[in-house]
C-alpha cells in the first residue's frame, strides 16, 4: 500500500518504528495530489514547501529520539471557511478573498499543537450553504467516484480530498449535514460532534453568529477510516476559552453495560431507495454480530426538529446571511437561497422566539429516549447520492432536503451523530447514521468501527 493510502494511525506508528520518514509521507501525498487534484479541484490551496519543511523537522525529531506528537508528519487539510493565521477566510465568496485571518481558529490551533502538517485547504460552496460544492472563486469540486456525482457539501472539498487520498485527515464543519453529506457521498467516515465538544471561533469574524447557528454548527473531521476520525476528533476537542459553549468533558466516557441500539427506518413519507433500506438492515445485523442489542422500534420523530430547522433556523439564516448573499453572492446561490425560503414555512420574529424555546422540549424527548437506548441507527440520505447540479432546480433542492431530514433535524437539537459507508447505491457511495448521547461521541465511534470492521474500508475498493 502506498503511503498516501495509509491511515493517520498507521502512518504515525510507521514513523515511530522508522519504517518510513515523514518526508516520504509528504512526498507521496504531494505526488498523489499533483496526479488527481487537477481533475477534482478538492484542494484549492496547496502548501508543498511548508509541508516538506515541517516533515524534515519531524524526521530530525525521530533521528534525535524525541517523542512525536499524535499528528507529527500527518498530512491534514483545512476547509477555507475557517481561520488559519495569515490566510484568507473567504467562504468561497470573491468579495471576501482578502479577509485575512489574524489568528488560528481553535480547531486549527489544536491540530497544529498535535503536529498536523497542513498540506492544503479544501473547497466549500458559497457561504457554505449548499449540499454540493461550487463557487465563483474556486470553481466546482468533483467526486473521485463519478464525474457527475456531487461530493456533497458544504465540506465537499474535504470529502473529495479524503476519498482521493490527499492525506488521511480532513477538517470540515456541519450546520445541517456538511460533514455527513460529503462523507456519505464520498464513501468516508465522520462524526458530527455534539454542541460543546469542539471549540469554534473565527478571529476574522466581524460579528457573532445568530443563536441557533451557534447551537447547530460544529467542527469535525472526515477520514477514510473510523480510527482516524477518533484520533482527529479527540485532538480537535482540546480546550479553548474563546468558545463559551465548549465544555471540559472527557472524550472517553464510562463503559456501559447497556448495549442497546434503537433502529428506525421511519421515512416520514419519503420513498426510501430499497438499497438504502437493505443497507440499514445489513448494518443492524453487523452490529448484532458485534455484540450490540439492536432493536427495531419507534424513536422520537425527527420531523419536528427538521421542520424547525427550516422554519425557525431559516428565519435566522435569512436575516443574517440573506442580505450578504444578495449583495455578494452569485446568481446561482441567490436562486438556491430563494428555494430554501420557498421550501420553508418561515416563522416571524415572535415565532422565532417561541421556536427557540420549544427546541428545549425536542432535545428533552431525545435525551430521555437516549437514556434508554444509548445509540440510534437511522437512515442518513434516503436516496442515492445526487448529481453535482441537482440542487440548481427547486425540485432537486427540495428533494435533497426531503430525503435528508435525519441530517439537519439532528443538527437542530445539537446531538452528536456519525456516518460510515454502507456500500454503493446505484454505483455511488451511501452512508448510514448513528445518533448518540451528548458527549458520547466515543460510543458512536465504537459502533461505526464495528460496522467498518465487517464491511471493510470502502475507499480501498477504488485502489
Amino acid at each position: 500500500m502506498a503511503l498516501w493510502q495509509k491511515s493517520a494511525v498507521d502512518l504515525s506508528a510507521g514513523l515511530r518504528s522508522k519504517q518510513f520518514s515523514a518526508t516520504e509521507i509528504i512526498e507521496s501525498t504531494l505526488a498523489r495530489i499533483a496526479e488527481a487534484n487537477p481533475g477534482l479541484n478538492a484542494l484549492v490551496e496547496i502548501f508543498p514547501e511548508q509541508a516538506l519543511a515541517q516533515a524534515q523537522q519531524v524526521d530530525q525529531k525521530v533521528a534525535r529520539g524525541q517523542e512525536l506528537k499524535p499528528l507529527d508528519g500527518i498530512p491534514t487539510s483545512i476547509k477555507v471557511n475557517v481561520d488559519v493565521e495569515g490566510m484568507s477566510n473567504n467562504n468561497g465568496i470573491p468579495a471576501l478573498k482578502d479577509n485575512i485571518a489574524p489568528g488560528d481558529s481553535p480547531v486549527v490551533a489544536n491540530l497544529k499543537k498535535a503536529g498536523a502538517v497542513i498540506i492544503g485547504r479544501t473547497n466549500t460552496p458559497e457561504f457554505s450553504m449548499r449540499g454540493t460544492t461550487d463557487n465563483p472563486l474556486y470553481g466546482l469540486t468533483k467526486s473521485p467516484w463519478d464525474d457527475r456525482a456531487s461530493p456533497g457539501g458544504s465540506s465537499g472539498g474535504a470529502g473529495s480530498a479524503c476519498a482521493a487520498g490527499f492525506g488521511p485527515v480532513h477538517h470540515g464543519n456541519d450546520i445541517g449535514g456538511s460533514l455527513r453529506f460529503p462523507a456519505s457521498a464520498c464513501g468516508c467516515a465522520t462524526v458530527k460532534p455534539g454542541l460543546g465538544r469542539i471549540a469554534s471561533f473565527n478571529p476574522s469574524a466581524q460579528a457573532e453568529r445568530g443563536l441557533l447557528s451557534q447551537l447547530m454548527s460544529v467542527q469535525g473531521a472526515i477520514c477514510r477510516e473510523v480510527k482516524d476520525v477518533r484520533l482527529a476528533t479527540e485532538i480537535m476537542a482540546g480546550a479553548d476559552p474563546r468558545d463559551p459553549w465548549w465544555m471540559p468533558v472527557p472524550f472517553l466516557g464510562p463503559s456501559l453495560d447497556n448495549r442497546k441500539i434503537a433502529f428506525t427506518k421511519e421515512n416520514h413519507g419519503y420513498p426510501v431507495h430499497p438499497d438504502i433500506l437493505s443497507g440499514l438492515d445489513n448494518a443492524a445485523d453487523m452490529l448484532r454480530d458485534a455484540g450490540y442489542d439492536v432493536i427495531e422500534t419507534d424513536v422520537p420523530s425527527v420531523l419536528p426538529a427538521a421542520k424547525a430547522w427550516f422554519s425557525v433556523a431559516i428565519r435566522e439564516i435569512k436575516d443574517g446571511l440573506g442580505p450578504i448573499a444578495q449583495q455578494f453572492g452569485s446568481e446561482t446561490i441567490q436562486r438556491i437561497f430563494d428555494y430554501y425560503y420557498e421550501i420553508s414555512e418561515m416563522v416571524d420574529h415572535q415565532g422565532y422566539m417561541l421556536g427557540v424555546g420549544e427546541r428545549t422540549g425536542l432535545v428533552r424527548d431525545w435525551n430521555i429516549f437516549l437514556d434508554k437506548y444509548p445509540l440510534i441507527l437511522t437512515p442518513f440520505l434516503m436516496r442515492p447520492t445526487y448529481d453535482y447540479d441537482y440542487d440548481e432546480t427547486f425540485e432537486g433542492a427540495k428533494d435533497i432536503f426531503d430525503s435528508g431530514i435525519y441530517s439537519y433535524g439532528i443538527n437542530y437539537m445539537g446531538l452528536p451523530a456519525g456516518s460510515v459507508p454502507m456500500g454503493l447505491v446505484e454505483n455511488r457511495p451511501a452512508g448510514l447514521q448513528l445518533v448518540g448521547r451528548r458527549f458520547r461521541e466515543d460510543l458512536i465511534l465504537d459502533a461505526l468501527e464495528a460496522i467498518e470492521t465487517r464491511t471493510g474500508v470502502l475507499t480501498h475498493t477504488r485502489w
